[in-house]
């Protein structure tokens, strides 16, 4: 199974499918649209049923029950299509055999090493095959990890039939990293009773806790005038924007959090004299606090407007998804079977809160209780992931297993 995997998921990352938030167009990039064609004949080649893909970009595709036990539920497996838009996402892994549990020097030229004082995860690996980056692109793992996983899966399913299951279904999203995944998405269609995104990162991964998330953009009005007369006329914007930025909580920032812990991050800032504005995603568990938070941004917007005038700070907070929790402790059956999947694939659950959003937080909230399920990868978003084959193959243990035990 191993060598399958490599090779798809090599195959994958030589598709473009970075998405792009500035886009006006769903997907948000062509490439996308490109890459879902590919998987539309890959899984006509490997004998999944009604395969398609719609208008919006959704790739699609059954594997019918192969058992006549009846009450087996319907279960999808999915992943998203795009990468990321950190950084460009082209690049061929570079494959490390047998690991020997040292520093990799990912790129001489800029000296970009994934040393194990930074990561020591690196150790949980040493004797595996790891797949790289070449330190200057994402790797893609998140999510052609998840998709090779699934696709690999449902391979070998169709080819061993003596493997009883009820009806699989997958589903390979756009836009899942620009926070638009399943805008478009038909819960109804899809029919499933409940679905796993394979879109977590270490193995044992098991979420059904994510951030409440929302964007906020704050606008700074300012008055430019000639420096030399300035004086009690000049209102520098970018000054007010660095005065917003600096009455927001210090400890409540992505670097000194962790677990349960929530915070405002500052994405993009941009400014002149005259104008400034500021970029920040809001997150949080615990919905009490992320309202307290979104109505921290008001408050210091309407200190700011007392001390420099009406209207000299404007804001737009937008709440993009919340946390599935609330939908999936009703059906907690479903985490019963991943954790018993993952203990028959040798892995040990690991529980634990999302700190980020999958489409599973939305897809839950439209009617499809979604958790999350490792892939295998680290360090997404950046020249520094990497993701273990071995992994990679637990995570497609653990969805044969978890079709396995749900036709038992």
């Amino acid at each position: 199974m191993k060598t399958n995997l490599l090779k798809r998921f090599s195959k994958y990352l030589s598709y473009a499918t970075t998405s792009d938030e500035n886009s006006t167009t769903y997907p948000s990039t062509n490439s996308q649209l490109v890459f879902g064609d590919f998987l539309v004949k890959e899984l006509k080649e490997i004998g999944m049923q009604d395969v398609q893909k719609d208008e919006f970009g959704y790739v699609t595709a059954t594997l019918p029950s192969n058992c006549n036990k009846k009450d087996i539920p319907t279960i999808g497996f999915i992943a998203h299509i795009d990468t990321a838009p950190d950084m460009p996402g082209i690049a061929a892994p570079r494959i490390i055999e047998n690991y020997d549990g040292k520093d990799i020097v990912l790129d001489k030229e800029s000296s970009t090493i994934l040393t194990l004082e930074d990561f020591p995860e690196l150790e949980n690996y040493k004797g595996e095959t790891l797949l790289t980056t070449d330190g200057k692109h994402l790797l893609g793992a998140d999510d052609k990890a998840g998709i090779a996983e699934i696709i690999c899966a449902m391979e070998y399913l169709i080819q061993h039939p003596e493997i009883k299951h009820g009806t699989l279904k997958v589903a390979f999203t756009p836009d899942e990293e620009i926070g638009k995944g399943v805008i478009h998405f038909d819960v109804a269609k899809f029919g499933c009773n409940f679905a796993y995104t394979m879109d977590g990162g270490a193995p044992g991964e098991l979420e059904y806790e994510n951030f409440n998330a929302a964007s906020a953009i704050i606008n700074v009005q300012g008055r430019n005038i000639h420096p030399g007369y300035a004086k009690n006329k000049m209102i520098n914007a970018q000054l007010i924007a660095m005065e917003f930025n600096a009455l927001l909580p210090e400890a409540e920032k992505p670097q000194y959090t962790e677990g349960y812990e929530g915070f405002f991050l500052l994405v993009k800032m941009e400014g002149t004299v005259e104008n400034a504005s500021l970029t920040y995603i809001i997150r949080d568990h615990d919905k009490e606090k992320f309202e307290y938070k979104k109505e921290t941004i008001g408050k210091i917007a309407s200190f700011l407007n007392s001390k420099y005038g009406e209207n000299r700070v404007t804001y737009t907070v937008k709440d993009q998804y919340y946390n599935m929790r609330e939908k999936i402790e009703p059906v907690m059956h479903i985490i019963s079977l991943a954790e018993k999947a993952m203990l028959e694939a040798g892995v040990k659950p690991l529980i634990m809160p999302i700190r980020g959003g999958t489409d599973g937080a939305n897809l839950s909230f439209k009617g499809l209780p979604c958790p999350n399920i490792f892939a295998g990868g680290h360090n997404f978003h950046g020249k520094y992931e990497y993701v273990s084959l071995q992994a990679m193959e637990k995570a497609t243990n653990v969805i044969l297993n978890i079709a396995r035990l749900a036709a038992e």
